[in-house]
């Protein structure tokens, strides 16, 4: 880290969009607040997913909405912070709008970095580990690029509106499960994570993705933390230049 007193904070699910527009409205503001509060310190803001409940860029169309969080994004990034976004499975669906409009570096899998001698794992954490193979089909049919071209030629209202009914779907079929802990030897993600130390060493591997904030220890170097949500968590993580911590925004 180029400066001691900077700080990378990590955030992910808002989902916003979801479940209307009045409560998705009133978490939008709650998240502007929070950003707002962090920009003088922050150096990095990693969003690790699922922002929005849906997204879909069009050649020359995105949904309707959003204007306070876009707006903030934007100038964050214009302040110098450096903002890293990773794709979630409500919102996969991006092709050059972050990185043109709002200056964000867009990734669509898990990356490696390296921050003050600290090694992180980062990503949404969807489709990782063992089992949930029915996902990981369903994932590789919306991300290959002639469904996604298939589902450009619907008129955006059309497209909008179906995409809109199948995420309420995915929802209603979770239902609670993404929020709750299944145990050291359910849990795929910790599963995951525990693979990739067979390999090579990491000191913090950060998700988002099953909601629920959680801060689990690996081993006596290496620590998985799942970042849970906005909707009913308001918890973020952030990295001091030493230690990484779970917290939670207090309104």
């Amino acid at each position: 880290m180029t400066d001691s007193l900077k700080k990378i904070y990590f955030l992910s699910d808002f989902h916003l969009g979801a479940p209307d527009h009045a409560s998705s409205l009133i978490r939008e503001k709650r998240i502007v607040q929070f950003l707002d509060e962090i920009k003088n310190d922050a150096s990095h803001i990693f969003i690790l997913g699922d922002l929005f409940d849906f997204w879909y860029e069009y050649k020359r169309v995105v949904p309707k909405g959003f204007v306070r969080i876009l707006g903030k994004l934007a100038e964050l990034t214009d302040s110098g912070i450096i903002i890293k976004f990773f794709v979630g499975n409500h919102d996969m669906w991006m092709n050059g709008y972050f990185e043109d409009e709002l200056g964000i570096e867009v990734f669509h899998e898990p990356q490696e970095f390296d921050f003050n001698g600290k090694k992180f794992l980062v990503g949404h954490g969807d489709g990782l580990g063992p089992g949930d193979h029915r996902y990981k089909f369903m994932k590789k049919i919306f991300r290959n690029k002639l469904s996604q071209k298939l589902f450009g030629a619907l008129h955006p209202a059309t497209g909008i509106g179906v995409a809109d009914y199948m995420s309420r779907k995915s929802r209603a079929a979770t239902g609670k499960t993404d929020e709750q802990f299944l145990g050291e030897d359910k849990e795929w993600l910790i599963i995951f994570c525990k693979e990739m130390l067979t390999k090579k060493h990491y000191d913090f591997f950060i998700f988002g993705h099953r909601h629920f904030a959680l801060d689990y220890k690996l081993n006596e170097t290496s620590r998985y933390i799942n970042l849970g949500d906005w909707i009913k968590y308001n918890s973020y993580a952030v990295f001091d230049g030493n230690n990484t911590e779970l917290k939670y925004h207090k309104l």
